[in-house]
Protein backbone atom coordinates (compact mmCIF):
# COMPACT_ATOMS: atom_id res chain seq x y z
CA UNK A 1 0.00 0.00 0.00
CA UNK A 2 1.04 3.44 -0.87
CA UNK A 3 2.16 5.85 2.37
CA UNK A 4 1.17 9.00 1.50
CA UNK A 5 3.30 11.46 3.26
CA UNK A 6 1.57 14.90 4.45
CA UNK A 7 3.02 18.05 5.88
CA UNK A 8 1.09 19.04 8.45
CA UNK A 9 1.47 22.27 10.01
CA UNK A 10 -0.82 24.03 12.96
CA UNK A 11 -1.88 27.51 11.09
CA UNK A 12 -0.10 26.20 7.98
CA UNK A 13 -1.57 28.25 4.46
CA UNK A 14 -1.91 25.06 1.75
CA UNK A 15 -2.60 24.37 -1.97
CA UNK A 16 -4.83 22.25 -3.24
CA UNK A 17 -6.19 20.50 -6.15
CA UNK A 18 -9.25 18.56 -5.93
CA UNK A 19 -10.57 16.52 -8.85
CA UNK A 20 -13.56 14.65 -9.85
CA UNK A 21 -13.22 10.76 -11.11
CA UNK A 22 -14.37 11.33 -14.44
CA UNK A 23 -12.22 14.28 -15.93
CA UNK A 24 -14.59 14.97 -18.64
CA UNK A 25 -17.42 15.93 -16.09
CA UNK A 26 -19.22 19.19 -15.77
CA UNK A 27 -20.65 18.40 -12.31
CA UNK A 28 -18.66 21.27 -10.33
CA UNK A 29 -19.40 23.99 -12.20
CA UNK A 30 -23.49 22.42 -12.68
CA UNK A 31 -23.70 21.93 -9.23
CA UNK A 32 -21.28 24.92 -7.65
CA UNK A 33 -24.39 26.48 -5.33
CA UNK A 34 -24.29 22.78 -3.60
CA UNK A 35 -20.25 22.84 -3.56
CA UNK A 36 -20.19 26.54 -2.01
CA UNK A 37 -22.68 25.00 0.71
CA UNK A 38 -20.74 22.26 1.21
CA UNK A 39 -17.22 24.38 1.90
CA UNK A 40 -19.77 26.93 3.74
CA UNK A 41 -20.73 23.90 6.48
CA UNK A 42 -17.61 22.74 6.55
CA UNK A 43 -15.84 25.92 7.76
CA UNK A 44 -18.70 26.23 10.35
CA UNK A 45 -17.56 23.33 11.60
CA UNK A 46 -13.97 23.32 11.10
CA UNK A 47 -12.92 27.15 10.75
CA UNK A 48 -10.56 28.00 7.45
CA UNK A 49 -10.00 30.83 6.06
CA UNK A 50 -10.05 30.68 1.94
CA UNK A 51 -7.21 32.93 0.38
CA UNK A 52 -7.82 32.01 -3.01
CA UNK A 53 -10.18 29.86 -5.27
CA UNK A 54 -10.81 28.51 -8.35
CA UNK A 55 -13.84 25.82 -9.49
CA UNK A 56 -13.28 24.04 -13.11
CA UNK A 57 -15.88 21.83 -14.50
CA UNK A 58 -13.81 18.61 -13.16
CA UNK A 59 -11.37 20.21 -10.58
CA UNK A 60 -10.91 22.79 -8.21
CA UNK A 61 -8.00 24.51 -6.61
CA UNK A 62 -8.20 26.54 -3.35
CA UNK A 63 -5.59 28.29 -0.63
CA UNK A 64 -6.19 27.27 2.53
CA UNK A 65 -4.79 29.30 5.97
CA UNK A 66 -5.73 26.99 8.97
CA UNK A 67 -6.49 28.08 12.37
CA UNK A 68 -3.21 27.66 14.87
CA UNK A 69 -2.81 24.61 16.53
CA UNK A 70 -4.95 23.21 13.77
CA UNK A 71 -3.40 21.19 10.49
CA UNK A 72 -6.29 18.78 10.07
CA UNK A 73 -6.82 19.23 6.31
CA UNK A 74 -7.59 16.14 5.65
CA UNK A 75 -10.63 16.29 7.51
CA UNK A 76 -12.07 19.72 6.38
CA UNK A 77 -11.48 17.85 2.36
CA UNK A 78 -13.35 14.45 3.45
CA UNK A 79 -16.43 16.52 5.14
CA UNK A 80 -16.72 18.54 1.86
CA UNK A 81 -16.59 15.83 -0.38
CA UNK A 82 -18.81 13.63 2.07
CA UNK A 83 -21.21 16.35 1.93
CA UNK A 84 -21.40 17.37 -2.13
CA UNK A 85 -21.65 13.40 -2.54
CA UNK A 86 -24.69 12.91 -0.55
CA UNK A 87 -26.77 15.40 -3.00
CA UNK A 88 -25.93 13.52 -6.48
CA UNK A 89 -26.66 10.85 -8.27
CA UNK A 90 -23.75 8.11 -7.90
CA UNK A 91 -20.97 8.55 -11.07
CA UNK A 92 -22.53 5.81 -14.05
CA UNK A 93 -20.25 3.16 -14.36
CA UNK A 94 -18.72 2.73 -10.85
CA UNK A 95 -16.22 -0.54 -10.83
CA UNK A 96 -17.73 -2.88 -8.14
CA UNK A 97 -15.04 -2.67 -5.85
CA UNK A 98 -16.93 1.57 -5.44
CA UNK A 99 -20.10 -0.58 -4.83
CA UNK A 100 -19.31 -2.36 -2.58
CA UNK A 101 -17.58 0.15 -0.29
CA UNK A 102 -20.51 2.45 -1.13
CA UNK A 103 -18.49 5.03 -2.50
CA UNK A 104 -20.45 7.17 -5.06
CA UNK A 105 -17.23 7.28 -7.59
CA UNK A 106 -17.66 11.31 -7.95
CA UNK A 107 -14.49 12.32 -6.26
CA UNK A 108 -10.76 10.63 -6.88
CA UNK A 109 -10.14 9.49 -3.99
CA UNK A 110 -6.70 11.29 -2.64
CA UNK A 111 -6.14 15.17 -3.42
CA UNK A 112 -3.10 17.37 -4.18
CA UNK A 113 -1.87 19.40 -1.46
CA UNK A 114 1.40 21.91 -1.11
CA UNK A 115 2.36 23.56 1.85
CA UNK A 116 3.40 27.46 1.02
CA UNK A 117 6.25 28.29 2.34
CA UNK A 118 6.47 31.99 1.66
CA UNK A 119 5.73 34.77 -0.38
CA UNK A 120 7.47 33.68 -3.58
CA UNK A 121 5.57 30.26 -2.82
CA UNK A 122 1.91 32.31 -2.50
CA UNK A 123 2.39 34.35 -5.52
CA UNK A 124 3.07 31.46 -7.52
CA UNK A 125 0.12 29.46 -6.53
CA UNK A 126 -2.25 32.46 -5.78
CA UNK A 127 -1.13 32.98 -9.87
CA UNK A 128 -1.97 29.32 -10.86
CA UNK A 129 -5.45 29.67 -9.15
CA UNK A 130 -5.95 32.99 -11.18
CA UNK A 131 -4.64 31.42 -14.63
CA UNK A 132 -6.37 28.01 -14.39
CA UNK A 133 -9.01 28.65 -16.42
CA UNK A 134 -7.00 29.92 -19.44
CA UNK A 135 -4.58 26.70 -19.02
CA UNK A 136 -8.02 24.85 -19.25
CA UNK A 137 -8.67 26.19 -22.28
CA UNK A 138 -11.95 27.50 -21.33
CA UNK A 139 -11.67 31.44 -21.61
CA UNK A 140 -9.33 33.80 -23.23
CA UNK A 141 -8.54 36.03 -19.92
CA UNK A 142 -8.19 34.59 -16.45
CA UNK A 143 -10.00 37.42 -14.67
CA UNK A 144 -13.45 36.53 -16.79
CA UNK A 145 -14.51 33.08 -14.61
CA UNK A 146 -16.91 34.24 -12.90
CA UNK A 147 -15.84 30.98 -10.56
CA UNK A 148 -12.57 32.30 -9.57
CA UNK A 149 -11.36 34.45 -7.01
CA UNK A 150 -9.41 36.60 -9.39
CA UNK A 151 -12.90 37.39 -11.12
CA UNK A 152 -13.88 39.34 -8.19
CA UNK A 153 -10.79 40.95 -7.54
CA UNK A 154 -10.14 41.80 -11.52
CA UNK A 155 -6.45 41.38 -9.97
CA UNK A 156 -3.84 42.09 -13.11
CA UNK A 157 -1.91 39.02 -13.49
CA UNK A 158 2.18 39.12 -12.78
CA UNK A 159 4.45 38.88 -15.69
CA UNK A 160 7.25 37.77 -13.90
CA UNK A 161 5.87 34.92 -13.02
CA UNK A 162 5.68 31.76 -14.87
CA UNK A 163 3.83 28.26 -15.31
CA UNK A 164 5.31 25.55 -16.57
CA UNK A 165 1.89 24.34 -18.93
CA UNK A 166 1.61 26.12 -22.22
CA UNK A 167 -1.57 28.27 -22.68
CA UNK A 168 -3.61 26.65 -25.21
CA UNK A 169 -4.38 28.75 -28.36
CA UNK A 170 -7.91 29.36 -27.76
CA UNK A 171 -10.97 27.94 -25.88
CA UNK A 172 -11.61 24.13 -25.39
CA UNK A 173 -15.28 24.47 -27.19
CA UNK A 174 -16.43 20.72 -26.43
CA UNK A 175 -16.00 21.71 -22.47
CA UNK A 176 -16.13 25.49 -22.91
CA UNK A 177 -19.73 26.12 -23.84
CA UNK A 178 -21.40 24.44 -21.38
CA UNK A 179 -19.00 25.45 -18.31
CA UNK A 180 -18.84 28.99 -19.47
CA UNK A 181 -22.55 29.24 -19.64
CA UNK A 182 -23.38 27.69 -16.40
CA UNK A 183 -20.55 29.64 -14.77
CA UNK A 184 -21.69 32.79 -16.36
CA UNK A 185 -25.53 32.07 -15.00
CA UNK A 186 -24.87 31.68 -11.24
CA UNK A 187 -22.40 35.07 -11.55
CA UNK A 188 -25.66 37.14 -13.20
CA UNK A 189 -27.80 35.18 -10.56
CA UNK A 190 -25.44 35.98 -7.68
CA UNK A 191 -24.62 39.87 -8.57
Amino acid sequence: MTNYRRLFVPGGTYFFTVALADPSSTLLVERVDLLRHAVALCQKQRPFEIKAAVILPSELHMIWTLPSGDADFSARWRSIKSTFSRHVPPAPNRPPSMIKRAEKGIWQRRFWEHMIRDQDDYDLYAHLIATAPLRAGLIRDGSDWPLCSAYKRRMRFNASIRTTDQVPSGPNQAIAANATRTARSYASETS
